[in-house]
């Protein structure tokens, strides 16, 4: 396998060398704001030559499922951080709009490193199980009571939390020891593997805290999706305006509604037009007749005239009907008063 590497020569190592060194000056960088084009210019190398360092290990097949740890050698071991280290610096990207793709790419690229890992058998850890169908099939069943299951879940989380804070102060101690003789060269080959184990173990702690995050941005940005309104153009055809619905009366009995009306006494049955409709089309009201043209104080004046004249009539055929009578009938008749 060694040959192998080789094969590559250093402009493999070399790849891997500047993309750490990239990501190295980024973490300690000073710059007020990761969207600085300085920063994402670093960012762009970075993931720049991860990718072609990954593209030449996966065309080299250095590691393969079918072997063990103890087949690799140990300056190979470096190699496995390349996705790892490809999945920090993809979440290093500031672009707004592609921020849910940049996302699930970093959580695929720590998926595959923790993979890798689990395969040499490398590190003690658990993934959540909607994280991934394949990677938590090896996680214990989960109670079927779902508030158990979230109590244990929560359980689990902070132990895993806590033990990933102890062992990641343990693995910086142990790394800030070692690098000095390794970066010099009179590091043993024990020295050279057992320290690229330990950057192995400590980036895996890294990234199950990684993936946890990317997972509760994940669901917020989620949860933004689905609240934002639709398109006016993506909307469905517009539902037709609902017809005008009649007023109608509650009542105890449809009987005593129809007999006693709606059960409470001064409710109108009808309209004043309505009224006098009916009022007209039974004679009971009659219509004064319009004269063309003619306005409504006119028409008034015709109908007071009207009016008075038959009142004059009436009067005057009274008084001669009085006339007639007092010529048959001379003066005191009918009077008995006096007879005697």
């Amino acid at each position: 396998m060694m040959a192998e590497a080789g094969a590559g020569g250093p402009r493999l190592a070399e790849l891997l060398a500047l993309g750490r060194r990239l990501w190295d000056e980024l973490e300690a960088s000073t710059e007020p704001s990761s969207g600085a084009p300085a920063v994402q210019e670093k960012v762009r190398q970075g993931l720049d030559a991860l990718q072609r360092a990954a593209a030449m290990v996966a065309q080299l097949e250095l590691f393969s499922e079918n072997e063990e740890l103890e087949e690799i050698a140990s300056a190979d071991l470096k190699f496995m951080l390349l996705p790892a280290l490809l999945g920090a610096l993809t979440l290093k990207q500031v672009d707004l709009s592609r921020r849910r793709e940049h996302l699930e790419s970093a959580r695929e690229h720590f998926l595959r490193f923790l993979k890798l890992c689990r395969n040499y058998g490398l590190g003690s850890f658990q993934l959540s199980p909607g994280t991934s169908s394949e990677e938590g099939a090896g996680s214990p069943s989960a109670p079927r009571d779902p508030s158990q299951a979230n109590l244990v879940a929560m359980a689990l989380s902070r132990t895993a939390k806590i033990e990933r804070y102890k062992q990641k102060k343990e693995l910086e101690s142990k790394l800030a020891s070692m690098s000095s003789s390794v970066e010099s060269g009179t590091a043993d080959e024990d020295q050279i593997r057992e320290f690229y184990i330990l950057q192995i173990q400590k980036w895996i702690g890294t990234s199950l805290e990684e993936i946890e995050s990317i997972e509760q941005e994940l669901v917020i940005l989620r949860s933004r999706d689905a609240a934002r309104p639709a398109p006016a153009g993506s909307r469905g055809p517009s539902r037709p305006p609902r017809a005008p619905v009649k007023p109608f009366i509650l009542t105890r009995d449809v009987a005593q509604a129809r007999v006693f009306g709606a059960g409470y006494p001064g409710l109108p049955t009808m309209t004043v037009d309505d009224w006098c409709e009916q009022r007209l089309r039974q004679g009971v009201v009659s219509t004064p007749q319009r004269v063309p043209g003619a306005s409504d104080e006119e028409l008034q004046k015709q109908q007071q005239e009207k009016e008075e004249e038959e009142d004059d009539e009436e009067a005057l055929q009274k008084a001669r009907d009085w006339d007639d009578w007092k010529d048959t009938h001379p003066r005191g008749y009918g009077n008995r008063q006096n007879m005697g």
